[in-house]
């Protein structure tokens, strides 16, 4: 007897994790199904749900003046829609075999059983966190939830010394030497890799550190962290590399995330090589009729290279929340898959990348030609009008677009949104000199820095076959 059957013709839809995609989820359920026909249970182990953990960066560094700017809708809010949101509330254990989650209460520590019809799994990503001597002292803050955002808030107002040190510079790690520059700390960032933004190729990263450099951080690439040392008082004093080692006051570590899919592979449920959930196109976990997962704990389909891929984005949870909600809610949609855009800022420089780098297309045994342009946001004789570098991949022979990534000023970063459509659509270059883009000088030169580099690589391309 399945559990709707227990209760009547009502079935239980059972969330994990209220933020994008659970909540996203819950809410699109509850639009196609009132609660006579859909009970849904959601559970949530933090102290805030639906909230951009991509904000935390512009709230530590004043951009946003308060935390709750950053909370799309509050737990009161979902219950108003007959959500049962059960705040600070940890899921210990799944039971697919009995259609069944344990949950254990925070503050009062009560654990119990909740039988559901329909299963969502969103429990997101967790910040890597290097296993190091003082990794764990007072004054070394992670930046994956609103509860780590006051923390360092709380940190840096008690803290007298103005030295920070961020560890990685991806997205987070660059946002947070901003946001830490703009609290007047003196900061050094510490990078394993050649250069900040591994997401782009060096050459491209090497325009993100000179402009770096010239907002007054200190960059120091190619360094490994070995420890982080601790004072007389037990807090972070310094972060040791091979070669220095640099006094702190605070410490951020911005080294990336992984999809948090502890509960899922004790269960037993199906993952991939980055240890992400795998799903089927309707979001639902392979070879499991009744659970779904989306968010930062699952892999998605690299519409480019054709493989398996994590990429932990807001925008993509969102669909993914939608997508789950439709088909619970006895609907039909899918997700297709993804072209991997992303973009960011420090100061005023703009960065931004879609498809593959370099170093994607040789591990898929594509051959491509590549080119760099440089070109302006706008017409050169406009006032204002900024430098714009930007760097394009084609498929030898066919020709097919296969990665762009843009480095510049005010106009630069929305402009992949238009290679990012032209992946999606499976265009050539020679294909996307023909796009009848919008022109007018205050907005971009008459061949659109886009099209420039199709023109140039198209050129490539005939040349070579």
């Amino acid at each position: 007897m399945s559990m709707s059957d227990a209760r009547g013709a009502r079935e239980r839809l059972v969330v994990i994790g209220a933020d994008a995609a659970g909540m996203s989820a819950a809410s699109q359920a509850r639009r196609l199904r009132g609660p006579d026909e859909l009970e849904i249970v959601a559970f949530e182990r933090g102290h805030f749900t639906s909230f951009s953990a991509c904000g935390i960066p512009y709230w530590v560094g004043g951009d946003v003046p308060e935390r709750d700017r950053l909370i799309a809708r509050t737990a009161e809010e979902h219950r108003a829609r007959d959500i049962d949101l059960r705040m600070r509330t940890e899921v210990t254990e799944l039971d697919p075999g009995r259609g069944r989650v344990r949950a254990r209460d925070l503050e009062s520590g009560a654990e119990s059983w909740t039988s559901y019809d329909k299963l969502v799994i969103a429990t997101g990503a967790r910040p890597v966190r290097p296993r190091l001597p003082g990794v764990d002292a007072p004054g070394v803050h992670g930046v994956q939830t609103l509860d780590d955002g006051q923390a360092l808030l709380d940190t840096l107002a008690r803290t007298r010394g103005r030295r920070a040190v961020v560890v990685g510079a991806g997205y987070i790690g660059v946002e947070m030497a901003e946001a830490l520059i703009n609290r007047g700390y003196r900061v050094t960032v510490v990078n394993r890799g050649s250069e900040p933004m591994a997401t782009l190729d060096p050459d491209m990263g090497r325009l993100v550190h000179r402009a770096m450099e010239g907002m007054g951080i200190t960059m120091v690439n190619d360094a490994e962290v070995t420890e982080l040392l601790t004072g007389d008082d037990g807090r972070v004093r310094a972060v040791v590399t091979a070669d220095a080692e640099y006094p702190a006051d605070v410490v951020v570590l911005g080294i990336g995330v992984r999809p948090e899919t502890s509960l899922a592979r004790a269960a037993g449920l199906p993952l991939g090589e980055h240890g992400g959930l795998l799903t089927d196109r309707s979001m639902r976990v392979r070879g499991h009729e009744n659970i779904w997962a989306g968010g930062d704990c699952v892999e998605v389909l690299d519409l480019v290279s054709g493989q398996q891929r994590h990429i932990p984005l807001g925008t993509h949870a969102n669909k993914h929340g939608q997508i789950i909600g439709a088909n619970v809610g006895g609907g039909y949609a899918t997700f297709p898959g993804v072209v991997g855009t992303a973009v960011s800022k420090v100061c005023d420089l703009e960065i931004a990348r879609t498809g593959l780098r370099e170093k994607d297309a040789h591990r898929v045994g594509l051959r491509f030609e590549k080119v760099t342009i440089e070109s302006t946001s706008r017409a050169g004789y406009y006032p204002d009008a900024s430098a714009m570098t930007v760097k394009m991949l084609a498929e030898l022979r066919t020709g097919r677009l296969l990665g762009v990534q843009i480095v510049g000023r005010e106009g630069a970063g929305k402009r992949v949104d238009i290679a990012a459509v032209a992946l999606t659509a499976g265009m050539t270059v020679e294909q996307m000199t023909a796009l009848d883009l919008g022109y007018a000088p205050p907005f971009s030169p008459v061949w659109d820095p886009v099209l420039v580099a199709a023109r140039k690589a198209a050129s490539r391309i005939r040349a070579g076959s």
